[in-house]
């Protein structure tokens, strides 16, 4: 194989140790190996950088395992070359298997140029990934925390999935507020909770929410209300914070807005998740791909399976 790197590094990462192989010397000659092994604490991982800094590395690769290789990338990013690779992609001969091996491996496929990196975005849109993939865990965690307040609305023969299109709008959740509470709900009083817009009459309503609720359906109710009533802040709050990653990138979001189908929500996730800058992606095929919309390729002797 023909060596491009002169100076390079390959990095086994671990959860409390990292095992670095750095390769160095001409690239028409063997190269020399250098090999430490160091803590991923804060202060191993800065010993790990001034190390390959005295060593003049330029180009370090490491794999794509679990969560372990991002502090690593926090601290070394902007001080070398990084590659993350896909460990299916650089998986090693079958063998003697140690960290010392698969360290040097990634250091010999590195230095002659053998390993495509795999799509790391910039800091602030890994930021605003996290946020929007959180976003969307307390969306679905809101959705069940509704679904059990539906379950337990059935139980006590409470029908107002039957008389309101939303029962979590302005008119049900003043309705459920007040069964909350254990308020004796009277016609009067429920003509104030009903929003003017509601289609059902005050008679299907009242007729609805006469039900055979018990304590023990107030307090389930109560467990689940307040629970998503803290979703729906923090779901609230992380609106904020995305709002404000997203400032310099108004133009890409209006564009995007302006897909058919796609509002400012999916508009966040598409930046959170690709990023703004196109050119690392080879073609619209590799883009797919990374978006996870690309059908599978399954093909042997000229038949293809789905």
């Amino acid at each position: 194989m023909e060596a491009m790197i002169e100076r390079c590094a390959g990095l086994d990462v671990h959860q409390e140790t990292v095992v670095a192989c750095v390769l160095f010397g001409p690239l028409d000659k063997k190269p020399k190996t250098s090999i430490e092994t160091f803590s991923t604490t804060t202060t191993g991982l800065l010993a790990l950088s001034d190390w390959l800094a005295t060593l003049q590395v330029s180009d370090v690769v490491m794999e794509s395992t679990g969560v372990y290789w991002k502090p690593i990338w926090n601290i070394l990013e902007g001080s070398f070359h990084l590659v993350l690779a896909n460990a299916r992609h650089v998986k090693n001969v079958p063998g003697r298997k140690t960290d010392v091996k698969d360290a040097e491996w990634l250091a010999k496929l590195l230095r002659c140029g053998l390993i495509e990196s795999n799509f790391v975005p910039p800091e602030d849109i890994r930021d605003l990934r996290d946020l929007t993939r959180y976003r969307k865990k307390l969306i679905h965690h809101r959705t069940s925390e509704q679904n059990r307040i539906h379950k337990i609305l059935q139980d006590a023969n409470i029908k107002l999935t039957s008389v309101l299109s939303d029962i979590f709008g302005v008119s049900g959740r003043r309705i459920l507020e007040a069964i909350l509470n254990g308020e004796k709900i009277e016609t009067d009083g429920l003509r104030k909770m009903v929003d003017w817009r509601t289609k059902a009459s005050i008679t299907d309503i009242a007729s609805a929410i006469n039900g055979r609720i018990r304590r023990h359906h107030r307090d389930m109710l109560r467990y689940h209300w307040e629970h998503m009533g803290y979703l729906e802040q923090t779901i609230e709050e992380l609106e904020k914070q995305i709002d404000q990653l997203l400032s310099p990138y108004r133009k890409e979001v209006e564009l995007l807005d302006g897909i058919p189908g796609v509002n400012k929500a999916a508009a966040a996730t598409f930046i959170a998740e690709m990023g703004v800058n196109m050119s690392v992606f080879k073609s619209a095929k590799h883009l797919a791909s990374w978006a996870g919309v690309s059908p599978g390729n399954y093909e042997s002797a000229g038949k293809k399976n789905k």
